[in-house]
């Protein structure tokens, strides 16, 4: 009949015609509508300040300005003769791997001391982590008043115990080792726990067998435990280095990178760029540096920890 015609293109080579086929290629999913929140805040929140920022780079780009004119490179070139810019990256890197590393080397030890759950384990753990729970610039104001040479709690130990009071945060060789205690000291305790969670996941069976074999503790430690807890490890040295080196509340609130630049980050050099020299394609110059360095500290990482369960 001619009004029930069906076209070559709808019939498979069965012969059969599968119903609900274009029905089924227009249907509309429900799941986009849970997504659809999230997927509109990191557009408006994050993929669109990172490509304006990029954007921003390539113009001398100053607020008030009546044109931004085109800088192409210019901006990225000028960081090469920055002096300014050189030294905020050499602290930064400073600052990043000393803390890191004390970091996790003091965070595996208390963990592997703290991993019986007895109740005095608990509470030293509390004391630990408590600071990790404090904000930046809270812990920045309250230390630069205890460092404080004059009226500080710390000088007054020195003073007590007939010394005499060392300006912290005012020496130009000292501002940068107290500013990473002080960040260390804060975030110590939450390495711990991360480390902690790790250990507590390592077979037990791998322990008795190494013993069997013969192994002692150092041995255990380095051919067992780190081996066990090289994904933990890995994310946890990965998170660290990566807030190291956007570090800014501490460093701003304590020492504000002086004195003399000795703790200027890249963070603290392109805040004062854009908001105080109001040069904001500079800042966002220096911002895509740092974007593009951790990107490839974090790669060198992945790689340096790569994981495989064969292993």
């Amino acid at each position: 009949m001619q009004g029930i015609a069906v076209t070559s293109s709808t019939v498979p080579a069965g012969g059969v015609a599968p119903a609900g086929r274009r029905r089924r290629r227009l249907r509309f999913q429900p799941a986009w509508l849970f997504v659809a929140p999230s997927l509109a805040i990191i557009l408006v929140f994050i993929v669109y300040p990172i490509t304006q920022s990029f954007w921003y780079s390539l113009h001398n780009w100053r607020i008030g300005a009546i044109e931004q004119e085109w800088e192409g490179l210019g901006n990225y070139v000028e960081l090469l003769d920055d002096d300014l810019f050189w030294n905020a990256l050499g602290v930064t890197i400073t600052f990043a791997v000393v803390s890191v590393i004390v970091q996790v080397v003091v965070g595996f030890w208390l963990a592997s001391a703290l991993l019986r759950d007895t109740r005095i384990n608990r509470i030293v753990r509390s004391i630990f982590f408590f600071p990790t729970i404090v904000a930046l610039a809270t812990i920045g104001l309250v230390w630069r008043f205890l460092l404080d040479p004059s009226i500080g709690f710390v000088a007054g130990l020195f003073t007590f115990f007939g010394a005499e009071p060392i300006p912290w945060l005012q020496d130009t060789e000292l501002a940068l080792p107290a500013v990473i205690v002080v960040s260390i000291w804060k975030n110590v305790g939450y390495t711990m726990i991360l480390v902690l969670a790790g250990l507590k996941g390592v077979p037990e069976h791998l322990y008795e067998a190494a013993r069997l074999d013969g192994a002692n503790e150092r041995q255990l430690t380095w051919n067992v435990t780190i081996p066990s807890i090289r994904p933990t490890l890995l994310f946890t040295t990965m998170i660290l280095t990566i807030n190291s080196l956007q570090v800014f509340d501490l460093v701003y609130v304590m020492t504000n990178g002086g004195p003399l630049f000795t703790t200027d980050t890249l963070v603290t050099l392109m805040f004062r760029e854009g908001f105080t020299n109001f040069d904001i394609g500079y800042a966002s110059a220096i911002a895509w540096v740092l974007f593009v360095f951790i990107m490839i500290i974090s790669a060198l990482q992945l790689r340096f920890f790569r994981y495989r369960d064969v292993d």
